[in-house]
């Protein structure tokens, strides 16, 4: 039977999640994030949530949008997912030939999409035309039985450990933060263009932030690191971001916000903890290690370049 792809509808939102958990288990996937990331895309992401169904069910979804937060035009994202009950059944090259016209047509030129470390996966990002570039691994961390290190006893003069919450009023340092960290983070595409009301609606709104888990740590008032965390009220945690401003790395403030947020979420019951590096990513991986973090999984970021229309 050949599957029907068609734009998300609101009524999809659980279908979705349940399938991205399915396909990914180290996902934090909720109806609640799914619908907020259509509902609250902006307008130059010009994002379209795909979903495919076989006997009126939805069994695979792709999320393709511009990379517009990257200050080097011409780039997309598409990933399908496809539940594993259902797979072999052409699910997830008709999603992808669906996500790949509407982003050439929205000017993308240059496409990527993450596969997992597996061989099928791999094998199909191969036949689509997609080559691949960089490795992420995913780490669990048994949260329930975890020794997680103790926080000190006291901080050193000027410094000051806290819940992103606390920047209710203005969370604008938080922004500039996260902003100067993720353009650091090693990857194929550098996010280098995020605008404070972007960021509002991606991170501080989203539905899966838990605030009060996410920790921040302050050098004489200023924003040095934090550690952001996504829960989806099932007992499981994701590091969101974890990172620091350039001028205070390699003290050990990012691993005091990371250790402050997962002894906060085993407190507020969350279980098992997942969290995703680049294979280069030497420091975090190291961080992730000491914590009990071990392999789970892992995806490769793989491209491919688009031929515009017109063009030859």
């Amino acid at each position: 039977m050949t599957p029907l792809v068609r734009d998300f509808r609101p009524s999809d939102a659980k279908a979705v999640a349940d399938l991205r958990r399915a396909a990914l288990p180290f996902l934090i996937a909720t109806p609640q994030s799914v619908a907020w990331q259509v509902t609250s895309a902006p307008a130059a992401e010009r994002l379209r949530l795909f979903v495919a169904e076989l006997d009126g069910r939805v069994v695979g979804a792709v999320h393709s949008g511009l990379l517009h937060e990257s200050s080097t035009p011409g780039q997309g994202a598409a990933n399908p997912q496809v539940h594993p009950d259902h797979r072999r059944r052409g699910v997830g090259g008709a999603l992808l030939t669906a996500a790949e016209e509407h982003l050439t047509a929205a000017g993308a030129h240059r496409l990527f999409a993450w596969a997992s470390d597996e061989p099928g996966p791999l094998a199909f990002a191969e036949r689509h035309g997609y080559r691949t570039t960089r490795r992420s691994r995913c780490l669990r961390l048994d949260l329930a039985a975890a020794e997680l290190p103790p926080l000190p006893a006291s901080l050193p003069p000027g410094v000051r450990l806290c819940a992103a919450a606390d920047f209710g009023a203005d969370p604008s340092p938080l922004y500039a933060a996260d902003a100067e960290a993720t353009a650091d983070e090693p990857g194929d595409v550098t996010i280098d263009a995020i605008a404070y009301e972007g960021w509002l609606r991606s991170v501080w709104e989203r539905p899966d932030i838990d605030l009060d888990l996410s920790s921040v740590v302050t050098v004489d008032g200023e924003v040095a690191a934090f550690s952001l965390a996504s829960t989806d009220g099932l007992g499981r945690y994701s590091s969101a971001m974890t990172g620091s401003r350039r001028a205070f790395r390699g003290r050990g403030l990012a691993r005091l916000a990371k250790t402050r947020s997962l002894r906060r979420a085993r407190d507020a019951g969350c279980a098992e903890a997942f969290t995703g590096n680049d294979a280069t990513n030497a420091p975090m991986l190291a961080i992730n290690r000491a914590f009990g973090y071990r392999p789970f999984g892992g995806e490769w970021r793989c491209v491919r370049e688009l031929e515009q229309p017109g063009r030859r």
